[in-house]
């Protein structure tokens, strides 16, 4: 969102255009950044359908997002021009959507747009039928004619006149658009079988697509793909599979030194225009970053990676200073990639005078200047098409190559790019920021809090794991009942003007449930609260209750509103399998299932994680990339799951602690507790059955038990005995 964006005398206001933008109140960033523009905006909502269809006008939907630089773009150079939106208020309903406040909405209508010309994206721009079904769409489209293309002015004109006068060809698209959304991600793929096959196969898809020379997957533009990479290190670490490790360790070692990541202060953009990584979208969004930090933590205890362990706290160092809510808990959605239309990246990126400017204003020579800028590829010609002299800070050399070139030591040198990265940092901070939404929203803050509390045991951070539970403790207060009603925003960012009703709750997703089960057991793990076991115990009936398909199986994405008619495309339901970009909903939810079974013991919790699996047996391996979350089930499925109870404190259990803690296995979990918390009212039914007829060691001052499905081994006080019994099981 551009502040300048918002000066209300550049283009005639609501008022003074005789129009109804109704956007003034809305709760969303990306709703009221364009609340002074002169179209009649309406949010979704039943006040939009009821008007199209008493007009009998079709309805123009926008979807984007705050951090989506076309949107803006489309905003400036379309919504904001009085031609354009005289057009529109003449000829349509204009409903504006935030597909991170609706993602629901958003889903469905990509789907139908995908189905149209082939491609989806933001902006998403949809022409509807007055009830909301699809017939025309597309991206991105410029004002006017350009490349032999028409301009949005005459899209608009000629489809409002489809609409007047060739219906009938209007209401065929519209239909097949609906067919189209109802089939995608509706699968019926029973007939597989539920195997470590499968998960091979999936695997082996995804390592057909691996880059060998540059990492990731596939060619240019390239995402990161978090759920799969996890796959990759399960199965090659724990399976003896060498190319997927490399796969892992290939992938992560060159996004971490490419200029996807943020060199300076840390943190992933969204994505690289190019296969090498080296120029990215700028925008960092919250999801990318908080599974990012899993994949790298678990490659630093996979493989012990030093450089992983530092990208992981770098990681944790930006989301701590950047994008969370230090006093009252929850972490902020995501960061803009420009500060206008003007610019592309260019808070992030660097001319070389610049950066010499902000060396020598921190007093560094020559020699020690010229060295921080060949580490970081600072030079004339720099990488960006709007500005060739801007350079993205990456890595071309590692800190021994440097040294053999530079004739210093790997340690001189260290300090020396330390000590250049702030006064860098320094000068970026003169600058203005990009915008930042601080919207609240409870699956992607569920994922935050799952992140940081494996990021505080891993990385030894105890203050990752207070503000985990802080943010757990804000979203099961303010987003949650306590019974089945979650919503999916906790808290807006944006202040609202004083007049404004309080934001309507929008209901939660499948995403937002599951993920905060997950939450929830990675809370009581964490702290041994059993209000976060009963939480995540009462949230997986909730999640059965509301989004399970009782007959044919598995989980829709949203629940179905007793008594009320979905709007427009929400009619089509949805059974999410494919990861993007966050992971999917019926994989996620079979997960959190499967862990609170093992917990609870209740048998009902692990047969409705197998039926929802077995789902889509038979079509899964084709997804490949955007299977992972999938091929993380079916392991949890099909392993027994492994719980490391850790019981005192000290050193002696900070040791096995750690020793518990390395290795990433998916369904391996590990949590510390005292003593005298060894009763039946502190823990879960299928731990306290277990673990309370064990002997207590004499004289130890801690020691570890290790469960295996329904199996507990004695109490172990050795750290190496520990790690036996974890690999090596009687």
């Amino acid at each position: 969102m551009y502040p300048q964006r918002m000066d209300k005398d550049v283009f005639p206001t609501p008022a003074e255009s005789g129009s109804a933008n109704l956007l003034e109140d809305s709760a969303s960033s990306y709703l009221r950044s364009a609340r002074h523009q002169p179209v009649r905006w309406h949010p979704w909502g039943e006040a939009a359908f009821a008007r199209a269809q008493a007009e009998d006008k079709p309805i123009l939907l926008d979807i984007g997002a705050v951090w989506c630089h076309w949107c803006h773009v489309m905003d400036r150079e379309s919504y904001e021009n009085p031609r354009i939106a005289a057009i529109i208020n003449e000829c349509y309903v204009a409903v504006k959507v935030d597909r991170d406040e609706r993602p629901d909405v958003d889903a469905r209508y990509q789907a139908a747009v995908s189905a149209i010309t082939g491609q989806g994206g933001w902006p998403l721009t949809v022409f509807l039928t007055p009830d909301g079904r699809p017939y025309f769409g597309g991206t991105y489209i410029p004002p006017d004619d350009r490349y032999g293309r028409p301009g949005f002015g005459r899209v608009l004109t000629t489809l409002a006149q489809v609409w007047r006068e060739r219906r009938d060809e209007a209401l065929e698209t519209a239909a097949s658009s609906m067919a189209a959304i109802e089939h995608n991600e509706s699968f019926s793929g029973r007939g597989g079988e539920l195997s470590l096959a499968l998960v091979d196969k999936i695997a082996g898809s995804i390592l057909a697509q691996f880059d060998s020379r540059n990492g990731g997957f596939g060619s240019q533009p390239k995402f990161p793909h978090p759920g799969a990479l996890d796959l990759l290190l399960e199965v090659g670490s724990n399976r003896g599979n060498e190319r997927a490790v490399e796969a892992f360790d290939a992938t992560l070692e060159r996004m971490a030194r490419g200029g996807v990541y943020d060199q300076l202060a840390g943190g992933f953009h969204r994505y690289s225009v190019d296969e090498r990584w080296r120029v990215p979208h700028f925008e960092k969004m919250l999801y990318d970053n908080t599974e990012l930090l899993r994949n790298y933590l678990h490659g630093f205890q996979s493989l012990g990676s030093e450089d992983f362990r530092r990208t992981a706290k770098e990681i944790v160092g930006w989301l701590d200073t950047t994008m969370t809510d230090r006093e009252r808990g929850g972490f902020y959605a995501s960061q803009d990639a420009d500060i206008n239309l003007d610019d592309d990246g260019d808070y992030f990126t660097w001319t070389l005078a610049e950066a010499r400017v902000a060396l020598h204003t921190a007093e560094f020579s020559e020699d020690d200047a010229e060295i921080a800028l060949l580490f970081w590829g600072i030079g004339e010609l720099g990488d960006m098409h709007h500005d060739p002299a801007r350079n993205v800070l990456h890595l071309d050399r590692t800190l021994e190559e440097l040294a053999g070139e530079s004739r210093r030591s790997v340690d001189e040198l260290r300090v020396l790019v330390d000590l250049a990265r702030c006064a860098l940092l320094a000068a970026r901070a003169q600058r203005s920021a990009p915008f930042i939404d601080r919207t609240l929203y409870t699956g992607w803050n569920a994922m935050a809090v799952t992140a940081f509390l494996e990021a505080a045991r891993i990385l030894k951070i105890a203050s990752a794991r207070e503000f985990a539970l802080l943010t757990l403790d804000r979203l099961l207060r303010e987003a949650w009942d306590g019974g089945d009603s979650l919503c999916h925003v906790i808290a807006y960012g944006d202040k609202q003007s004083e007049a404004a009703l309080p934001p309507e709750k929008v209901p939660g997703t499948l995403d937002d449930y599951a993920f905060t089960v997950h939450a929830c057991i990675d809370g009581w793990f964490s702290s041994g609260e059993m209000r976060y076991y009963h939480a995540a115990v009462k949230l997986a009936d909730a999640m059965i209750a509301r989004f399970r398909d009782r007959t044919a199986g598995a989980f829709f994405d949203a629940a179905q509103v007793v008594g009320a008619s979905p709007l427009g495309a929400l009619a089509a339901r949805r059974k999410p399998l494919q990861d993007s970009p966050t992971p999917a909903g019926n994989p996620t939810a079979a997960s959190a299932l499967l862990r609170v079974e093992a917990l609870s013991g209740r048998k009902e919790f692990r047969e409705i994680a197998e039926e929802t699996l077995t789902s889509f047996a038979g079509i899964v391996e084709h997804f490949g990339l955007y299977a992972g979350s999938y091929g993380l089930a079916l392991e949890r499925l099909l392993l027994d799951p492994i719980q490391v109870v850790v019981v005192g404190s000290g050193s002696e259990a900070e040791r096995l602690e750690t020793m518990a803690a390395g290795r990433f296995v998916v369904n391996k979990t590990v949590m510390r507790i005292d003593p005298e918390r060894l009763v039946p009212e502190s823990l879960p039914e299928a731990l306290a059955e277990t673990l309370l007829h064990l002997p207590k060691p004499e004289g130890a001052a801690a020691w570890a038990i290790v469960c295996r499905g329904r199996t507990c081994m004695p109490p172990i006080t050795d750290a190496e005995a520990l790690l036996e019994a974890m690999e090596n099981p009687v």
